[in-house]
């Protein structure tokens, strides 16, 4: 089942960010970024986080499941989703922690 738009519009809503928030369809469902790095899926309208130790210290006992099929475990929000002081904090730990985007060479 694909996330529908107005789920998406709610969770980006809810993240109160110094950074650019912004989606990206993919495959029927959706990536979140912030400032260009990706932190997150939206599947089957359920918000899922990239796994950092940090943001596992935050959440306390976090759901771990992956997002779709063949994908690594992330953490699963649902509880605290409308929560925007929370998330919003949970988002930042997490891009924080976060590697640097790789920047893709241009073939030639």
């Amino acid at each position: 089942m694909a996330s529908d738009q107005n789920f998406v519009d709610f969770v980006t809503e809810q993240i109160q960010s110094k950074g650019i928030i912004s989606t990206k369809k993919m495959f029927g469902e959706y990536g979140i970024y912030c400032d260009g790095k990706m932190f997150g899926v939206i599947c089957d309208n359920k918000l899922f986080i990239k796994p950092t130790s940090k943001g596992r210290e935050f959440i306390g006992d976090p759901t771990e499941l992956p997002a779709f099929e063949g994908a690594k475990p992330s953490f699963l929000i649902e509880d605290k989703i409308e929560d925007s002081e929370w998330l919003s904090a949970l988002v930042k730990i997490t891009v924080d922690n976060l590697p640097e985007a790789k920047i893709k060479k241009k073939k030639k």
